[in-house]
């Protein structure tokens, strides 16, 4: 974790070749310290942070007021700090009756905030309530509804409910960060005293690292990929020297208790969706062993969606991973026991997060919570089917290598297409790959759920969704198109992406197939696009003029590009459409 000193340095670094995002930061104590470190932190994650910061104390007015200068600033995101210590100084000017109501009335502020028109398109970030328990009722605060501790306690049960409600309301989980560090690093009494600042200098990087860690979710940089050793970091000995028998897991005294409870982790992170690989220095049959026969193995072959166990270099073995995913380095997690392999890793594989992992394997856990790898902008019904899709991929794989035409084994797979517009019921999904396709997406245009329902409702906007299914399994909805209209005669491709792991299988063209499809449909006789270079999507730059667009300008923001719908003609390929 960097120092606020390190922080600093990077805030004052001029760096206008990076991508901005447009931040205000309120709240009702002193802020410019935390300003300087999101600044800073934002920085050294690779995008610049264009900050406003509004006058003291004045949230509400700066919140819902057409006219603030908070709201005329046009911020992508508002992050918001009323701190602990401000509301315990509120409840406690109260009657024990008002008391009661003080949570209730600050949470029905931000529902109609949430609800405010002028404000659905920002993304709200709130920093929820360390507990501060003034020792009024001792431990029977609990059962006093007008105690602080009780009023803390349903604030943040409510500001989560919000989350659960709004899309663009999310919350910055304070509390369990205090819960980590402990009031004592996180408070600094003699600070608070002189300058208003309720963030110590040692917390303060701990809680920027944490704001930026959602807001990069929103813009779709996090981490969807955990690749692990298995001997003494799945398990506790080497299953080639030690025979399975003799593995260290279990749920008894002793070490196997912790890889276990490693397991454990590593089970639910597949559950929400991470992807779980392994690369293992083994013969694959027995790598395999414990997975299908050790009776207290947590993890089964099943929650591994790539499994490679060989005598390689485990840089190497991580490209291959990445050949079968198709998801870029710096989406990945590596994590192994032995601090040679990490070397070898972090030194050449670009991008990869190499967590330096204590040389306890019972510190484990703790270290790896605090280090929030795995922080997310959505979680869908789709998450839980990845791994199976990816399991799918690594057959398709294996299949492809003993085909040498192409077409043929394209005809081979027997794909199938559905296309269909947004709906109820495929919303989380769309709007979870706007947020998270980086490599194959023409504008990167982020969309919230909220966004998503509203664009389908919008006449002068096509939508649609492509999902794609084959002899493998289904890999479920994997692209998403947004036309809107231009004029009478003209559409414009405002969103196209589509996930990389169906690349080289004809979906572009027969994506491009349905999208002059529709302009025909719809009686337009023009399609207009842009590409929107990022440090992520160069693998899209050709496309359009690769489906036949022929430039019309090109700034240093995108190239510009039509297509007469008269002059397509339609592309071949291999899938049909259900």
């Amino acid at each position: 974790m960097p120092t606020f000193r390190e922080l600093q340095r990077a805030a004052r670094q001029p760096q206008p070749q990076l991508p901005v995002v447009r931040l205000a930061l309120t709240g009702d104590c002193a802020t410019q310290m935390l300003a300087t470190a999101l600044q800073g932190e934002a920085a050294m994650r690779g995008f610049r942070l264009e900050l406003f910061e509004a006058d003291y104390a004045q949230v509400e007015r700066s919140i819902m007021d057409p006219q603030s200068e908070l709201r005329l600033f046009q911020p992508e995101v508002v992050v918001v700090f009323q701190c602990v210590q401000a509301f315990s100084r509120l409840h406690a000017r109260r009657n024990m009756a008002e008391k009661a109501l003080a949570a209730e009335e600050r949470l029905t502020f931000w529902r109609e905030a949430c609800a405010d028109e002028g404000l659905k398109g920002v993304k709200i970030l709130y920093l929820n309530y360390p507990e501060l328990d003034d020792g009024i009722f001792g431990s029977f605060s609990n059962s006093v509804a007008g105690s602080l501790l009780s009023q803390l306690r349903a604030l943040n049960q409510g500001l989560a409910q919000l989350s659960r409600e709004f899309s663009h309301f999310s919350v910055c989980d304070l509390s369990a960060l205090q819960a980590q560090l402990g009031q004592q690093r996180m408070f600094a009494p003699s600070i608070y005293a002189s300058t208003d600042l309720t963030l110590s200098l040692e917390a303060l990087p701990y809680v920027a690292a944490r704001i930026i860690d959602i807001v990069a979710a929103w813009r779709g940089n996090f981490h969807k990929v955990l690749i692990c050793d298995l001997d003494n970091t799945l398990w506790g000995g080497v299953v080639g020297d030690d025979g399975m028998e003799n593995l260290q897991i279990g749920h008894g005294l002793g070490i196997g208790k912790v890889y276990a409870e490693i397991q454990l982790w590593v089970r639910k992170l597949r559950e929400r969706g991470i992807i779980v690989c392994v690369v293992s220095k083994n013969d694959e049959a027995v790598a395999r062993e414990p997975f299908l026969h050790h009776p207290d193995m947590v993890l089964r072959l099943d929650d591994i969606a790539v499994f490679i166990a060989n005598w390689d270099n485990k840089a190497d073995n991580v490209r291959r991973v990445q050949s079968i995913l198709q998801i870029g380095y710096d989406q990945m997690v590596f994590l192994d026991d032995n601090p040679f392999e990490r070397a070898m890793v972090r030194e050449n594989v670009e991008g990869i997060c190499v967590p330096e992992l204590p040389d306890d394997p019972a510190e484990w856990l703790d270290y790896l919570a605090a280090q929030n790898l795995f922080e997310t902008a959505s979680v869908g019904k789709a998450d839980a089917e990845r791994t199976a899709q990816y399991q799918a991929e690594q057959r398709r794989q294996s299949t492809a290598q003993k085909y040498t035409d192409e077409a043929a084994f394209l005809a081979s797979l027997q794909m199938k297409a559905k296309v269909e517009g947004f709906t109820p019921f495929n919303t989380p999904r769309v709007a979870q790959l706007t947020q998270r396709s980086n490599q194959f997406n023409l504008r990167t245009v982020r969309y919230d759920e909220a966004q998503i329902a509203a664009l389908e409702t919008d006449a002068a906007t096509h939508c649609m969704a492509f999902s794609l299914s084959d002899r493998f399994g289904d890999s479920g909805l994997v692209s998403v198109v947004v036309l809107k209209e231009l004029d009478a005669h003209t559409l414009f491709i405002d969103t196209w992406l589509m996930s990389c792991r169906v690349l080289k299988r004809g979906m572009e063209d027969f994506v491009m197939n349905a999208i002059c499809q529709c302009a025909r449909n719809t009686g337009h006789t023009t399609l207009k696009g842009e590409y929107r270079p990022t440090k992520k999507n160069g693998m899209v730059r050709g496309l359009l003029p690769q489906m036949g667009f022929r430039l019309e300008d090109s700034t240093a923001e995108a190239d510009r590009y039509t297509l007469d719908v008269a002059d397509y003609a339609a592309k071949k390929n291999f899938i049909a459409e259900e």
